[in-house]
């Protein structure tokens, strides 16, 4: 067989194997995209914990602290003041289920993102509101969530945008608290931690408070 005829009979066989294992490719499972994170401040870590596992496409959220100097800090530190820290949420998500633009729009409209001397009936610096980014595409996207929530509400908000640094896992007993069966007392006397949980919850005015600024756009009031 000659160079010539042996091209023109190998081009057909040569397509139809790329073809067939195009068509192989395509009939394979997809692989499972990576996580991301978001890492947000809204006053209670306990609150915005248990309000962001709900949400389809979060695969887990830590409670913690972050943005400030102290390495390390306790929770008692933190709440005390001087370290700089924020109490916060490092949120994982599956973007291929729940995007960052969506997280970001329900961040805001879960906290009061206008009180710049914490949240609720928690005040203090380690209770303010902010965003952690650790790069320009997600500042932008945060800067974005930021402007159209303070075009929703008509006021200004001051939630800062920082520069995500190093983030502090809270203690073991503050993971998952909102929904821990262990017995604690309050000041609303014994409870199981799921019903401290609840209990503080609505004395402090969380779900009321983003209710009265909200309205139906709330995500988690009432949760």
């Amino acid at each position: 067989m000659t160079r010539i005829a042996y091209l023109d009979y190998a081009k057909p066989a040569l397509l139809f194997a790329v073809i067939t294992l195009i068509a192989m490719l395509r009939a394979l499972p997809a692989h499972a995209a990576g996580t991301d994170t978001l890492t947000v401040a809204g006053g209670c870590f306990w609150c915005v914990e248990s309000d962001f596992e709900s949400v389809p496409g979060v695969v887990g959220a830590v409670s913690g602290f972050a943005g400030g100097k102290t390495a390390d800090p306790t929770y008692d530190q933190v709440t005390k003041g001087g370290t700089g820290h924020y109490e916060t949420v490092q949120i994982t998500f599956d973007p291929a289920r729940v995007s960052r633009e969506t997280l970001l729009n329900m961040f805001f409209r879960s906290v009061d993102p206008t009180d710049a001397g914490g949240q609720f009936c928690d005040r203090g610096d380690s209770y303010r509101t902010a965003i952690f980014v650790s790069n320009a595409g997600e500042k932008a996207l945060a800067e974005q969530a930021k402007a159209d929530a303070q075009r929703a509400l008509g006021q200004t908000v001051v939630t800062p945008i920082l520069q995500e640094g190093a983030f502090y896992p809270a203690e073991a007993y503050h993971q998952d608290y909102y929904k821990g069966s262990k017995l604690v007392f309050t000041r609303f006397g014994p409870k199981r931690q799921l019903n401290a949980y609840k209990a503080y919850r609505k004395a402090c005015g969380r779900d009321a408070r983003v209710k009265q600024l909200w309205g139906n756009d709330a995500p988690f009031a009432g949760s």
